[in-house]
C-alpha cells in the first residue's frame, strides 16, 4: 500500500489545473465534515478535479452504496459498515486502509455548569436533571450511537438513561441538539467538540469502555478511477493528516 500511495502522491504534483476529467463522489461519515471540507479546498485537492461530498451516518451511506449510489470513495466511522460493503464485494481490492481514530466524549453547552466524572457507577440520569435528555447517535445503527451504548453499558449507566435519549440520525445532529441547548448533555466524538465552540467537553469516556474508534477508507469498485486513487493518496498525505489532527482526530503512525 505504501508504494501505491507514493506513486499516487506523485500524480498530485501535476501542474495542470485539473489532473483528471472524472468527478469524484465521496461518501463520508458526518463527523468528518469540518476536517474533510478543509482538505478538499486545498490546491492539491483541486488539481484532482471536481470532488463532491455526501455526509451522513455511516449506516445510511453504506445502505445507499448497496443500493447503487455512485460513490467512488467511502469513509466510514466504524469497521462494521465498511465490512458490510467489503463483504458485498463492492470495494476495490487493496484500497481499504484505516485512515483515522477518535475518542468519545460527553459534552454540554458551553455555559453549562454540569460536572460529571465518567467512572463506573456514574449517575448520568441525575446529571440530566428531572426532564433533561441525552443526545446520541441512533444506538443501533449510527457508529457514534453504538459506541455510546457500549460505553454507557460498561459504566453501568445504560439502563438509567436508555429511556431518556434523543436518538439522532448522525453524530453531528446529536451535537446540534446540545449547541441549541435542547438537551443538557450529548455524546459525540472529540473531533465534533473541537469543531464547535458552542459546547464544552465534560469528560472523555475511557477507551476501555468501547471498541476502538476507527475510520476505514476505501475506493468503490464500480467507480475506481485514477481520480479516486489520487484522492485516496491525498487523504493519506502529511498535509491531510495535519488537518485531521487539528480537527481532533487521531492519525495512525503507519
Amino acid at each position: 500500500m505504501s508504494r501505491l500511495v507514493a506513486l499516487l502522491a506523485c500524480a498530485l504534483a501535476l501542474s495542470s489545473p485539473r489532473a483528471y476529467a472524472v468527478d469524484v463522489l465521496v461518501f463520508a461519515a458526518a463527523s468528518l465534515k469540518p476536517a474533510l471540507d478543509s482538505i478538499l479546498i486545498t490546491p492539491d485537492a483541486q488539481r484532482i478535479g471536481t470532488i463532491r461530498t455526501s455526509y451522513a451516518a455511516s449506516s445510511q451511506l453504506a445502505r445507499q452504496i448497496q443500493a447503487g449510489a455512485p460513490a467512488a470513495v467511502f469513509i466510514s466511522a466504524d469497521q462494521d459498515w465498511m465490512d458490510v460493503i467489503d463483504e458485498a464485494g463492492l470495494l476495490t481490492p487493496g484500497t481499504r486502509t484505516n485512515l483515522l481514530g477518535n475518542s468519545l466524549v460527553l459534552v454540554a453547552p458551553d455555559d453549562s455548569d454540569i460536572e460529571v466524572g465518567l467512572v463506573h457507577g456514574v449517575d448520568l440520569a441525575a446529571a440530566l436533571g428531572t426532564d433533561g435528555r441525552l443526545a446520541v447517535g441512533e444506538p443501533h445503527s449510527v457508529p457514534a450511537g453504538k459506541y455510546a451504548k457500549a460505553a454507557l453499558t460498561a459504566l453501568g449507566a445504560w439502563d438509567a438513561v436508555s429511556m431518556r435519549l434523543v436518538a439522532a440520525d448522525n453524530v453531528r445532529a446529536a451535537l446540534n441538539f446540545v449547541v441549541r441547548r435542547e438537551v443538557p448533555l450529548g455524546i459525540v466524538y472529540r473531533s465534533d467538540a473541537v469543531s464547535e465552540s458552542g459546547v464544552r467537553v465534560v469528560d472523555t469516556f475511557p477507551a476501555s469502555t468501547h471498541a476502538p474508534i476507527v475510520y476505514p477508507v476505501a475506493v468503490l469498485k464500480e467507480h475506481d478511477t485514477p481520480a479516486a486513487r489520487a484522492l485516496l493518496a491525498l487523504l493519506h498525505s502529511a498535509g491531510a493528516k495535519a488537518v485531521f489532527e487539528r480537527h481532533g482526530f487521531d492519525v495512525p503512525t503507519r
